[in-house]
């Protein structure tokens, strides 16, 4: 497999932030993009222009994130602006295909986000971009890859969009179950609050191992289960030794530091939380687990989490004011109506989810075939 730098295939413009004072919100000038943080799904959002801008990408420019986080991509839907956390990559059209550029350039971001530099923030220079080596395919071969790692990402989209709309039909159901009419109770009244054990036996870096119990952070909290993919354990001994903090099946783990409110149904048998999680167990016979997940994250409990963080620009909670929570109480057969529905939509998300991983394994083993 032939490779070439980089600049073979593009030119290459490092953003350059402009002077504070040329931002406006009126439109006045060009859209400015000052890092990945106005990137959307394929193109950056507009938040603010600059009527004086000093870097300017094209419409079809590749930008990519060159400061912590290294690599995030985008596309350049229209001229603007880039401020000094992006470059711009101008693809040459006698020697490349855009698509096939911006595939070549995520499959080289794990070397790229090796080769920042800076004790903050990571970020990469415009030596490390003109240095990158990607593969040299013909034109017709670029369009093949291409059109193959197109098609495979369409097909993603879909699979996570229709994710996505499962979700929605659950909370869509339980709102009309539930909507009107229906008491409330503390949340505290019905549930167990659980602190992670914060005393001497609370574990740290040094008590990790490969296998074991695992231990459980906010981070390991996605899309309302707990994701093993970056997971800590500790021994039995260690787990033997925690006084409290101990989770099982069907118990809630509910973020009180950082991401307030961010919650999890544990779906194994055991393992042991952080100190930035409660566990919530539904310990009264009038509440279900699978109807108390749904129910703390109504616009209600909304309200209630924002009251009680009071504006901290630190965002915490107690565990006395997750207590104090209204929640809904309706009868416990709506309840498990509720949740009967809530598994025959969950039988139909796996089935998506194990399709979605089959098609991202797929797009890993070609994007390792077409460049290495």
């Amino acid at each position: 497999m032939k490779m070439k730098p980089l600049t073979a295939f593009c030119a290459l413009n490092m953003g350059q932030s402009p002077s504070s004072e040329t931002y406006n919100e009126e439109n006045v000038g060009l859209p400015f993009f000052q890092g990945n943080a106005d990137f959307g799904e394929v193109h950056p959002k507009v938040r603010i222009w600059c009527s004086s801008p000093v870097k300017v990408a094209a419409a079809g420019d590749i930008l990519i994130s060159v400061r912590a986080p290294i690599g995030a991509m985008n596309i350049a839907n229209a001229p603007c602006c880039i401020g000094r956390g992006l470059a711009a990559l101008s693809p040459n059209h006698d020697t490349c295909v855009q698509e096939y550029l911006y595939y070549a350039l995520q499959s080289r971001v794990d070397s790229l986000i090796a080769q920042g530099t800076g004790s903050t923030f990571k970020a990469i220079g415009k030596k490390t971009l003109e240095d990158t080596q990607i593969p040299a395919y013909s034109l017709d071969e670029q369009q093949i890859i291409s059109d193959t790692l197109s098609e495979t990402d369409q097909l993603i989209t879909k699979a996570k969009a229709q994710v996505s709309l499962l979700d929605q039909l659950v909370k869509s159901r339980f709102v009309e179950m539930f909507g009107e009419n229906v008491p409330t109770v503390q949340l505290g009244s019905v549930c167990q609050m659980i602190n992670g054990d914060r005393g001497k036996n609370y574990p740290s870096g040094e008590d990790f191992v490969p296998m074991g119990v695992p231990f459980v952070n906010a981070g390991h909290l996605q899309e309302g289960r707990v994701d093993f993919s970056s997971m800590n354990y500790i021994t039995e001994e260690k787990y033997a030794l925690l006084s409290q903090g101990k989770m099982r099946r069907n118990d809630i783990l509910y973020c009180l530091r950082g991401s307030l409110g961010k919650h999890g149904l544990v779906d194994f048998e055991r393992g042991a939380v952080a100190s930035s999680l409660v566990i919530l167990r539904c310990n009264d016979q009038r509440i279900l687990p699978q109807f108390l997940f749904y129910a703390i994250e109504t616009p209600e409990i909304e309200k209630q989490l924002k009251a009680a963080n009071n504006g901290s620009s630190q965002p915490n909670l107690s565990a006395a004011s997750v207590k104090a929570y209204n929640i809904k109480l309706p009868s416990i057969n709506k309840q498990a109506e509720f949740a009967a529905f809530v598994a025959e939509v969950d039988k139909s998300k796996l089935a998506v989810k194990q399709s979605l991983e089959k098609l991202e394994t797929l797009k890993k083993s070609l994007m390792q075939q077409y460049f290495g």
